[in-house]
């Protein structure tokens, strides 16, 4: 999806833009990259909402996500499935509630770490619900899945593009999906709200730019971005890359506001998190 935004955004603004990925240290190394940057708009940072935890978990950072960057735009919402084994007993997230209750520590949850984002969504729907399940915290993807097929683990709460294809197989079930919608790719999958759990936070891809960018310039960038992004071919591919378009856009204001908001309280929920497991 990255390279098609370029793509376009080059057609809008009558220049080239390069996509350039730099990897390592869970992308901090590119975001330090962007942060040190010249404030022109002739940098921009496309990234997703573990990069509003990235101070709770790596204390060491080079930079700050609100102190050192100018939000743009949001691309893209990145809901998470509670899935679990097609053969599981738990059908529904009434089950999966009264399970836990029934049986403390009955019932785990895979995630990709620990003070991820599915992390931090597992601990509060127990929450929510008020229930307890047990943490099992993977290094990757393929580990967690294994073990959700082999029944080594109950449920997973993990991000909605690395399960599509699971579920889409039927070899995973989808008992609820986070987030205020329901995802177009599975419109039989209720969201959590109203499976009864009152949780609609969601991951999501973002743009931002290094500090300092002027208002002229973040503007014109929200407006070319939003405009590429409500093309009914653009609309397509975010739901194909199984994502959830952002509709209305969001305005840089809005958009600085909501990543604040992850900031502050996602970033307080990892550093409680990273604690409890110490």
């Amino acid at each position: 999806m990255g390279r098609a935004l370029a793509e376009q955004l080059g057609r809008e603004l009558k220049q080239p833009v390069i996509v350039v990925n730099r990897s390592g240290a869970a992308g901090n190394i590119g975001a330090a990259s962007v942060a040190r940057a010249d404030n022109d708009g002739y940098t921009l940072l496309m990234t997703s909402a573990p990069f509003a935890i990235a101070p709770a978990i790596f204390p060491d950072l080079s930079f700050h996500p609100i102190k050192d960057f100018t939000a743009i735009t949001q691309i893209s919402m990145v809901p998470l499935l509670v899935v679990t084994r097609a053969n599981s007993p738990l059908n529904s997230i009434s089950d999966l509630v009264a399970a836990a209750k029934q049986n403390e520590d009955s019932i785990s949850f895979a995630t990709f770490g620990v003070a991820s984002p599915p992390h931090l969504a597992g601990q509060k729907i127990q929450e929510l619900a008020g229930m307890k399940m047990l943490h099992i915290p993977y290094k990757g993807g393929s580990e967690a899945i294994t073990e959700l097929l082999s029944g080594q683990v109950s449920i997973g709460i993990l991000d909605v593009i690395s399960m599509m294809p699971m579920v889409k197989d039927g070899k995973l079930k989808a008992l609820a999906i986070t987030g205020p919608v329901r995802a177009q790719a599975l419109p039989d999958v209720p969201t959590l709200v109203e499976a009864g759990i009152s949780y609609d936070d969601v991951g999501w891809f973002g743009l931002f730019a290094p500090a300092g960018l002027s208002p002229a310039i973040t503007q014109i960038l929200n407006v070319a971005v939003n405009k590429i992004l409500a093309k009914p071919e653009m609309q397509k591919l975010v739901v194909a890359s199984s994502t959830v378009p952002i509709t209305p856009s969001t305005s840089p204001g809005e958009w600085q506001a909501l990543f604040n908001e992850n900031v502050r309280a996602w970033g307080a929920s990892a550093t409680e998190a990273l604690k409890e497991d110490e």
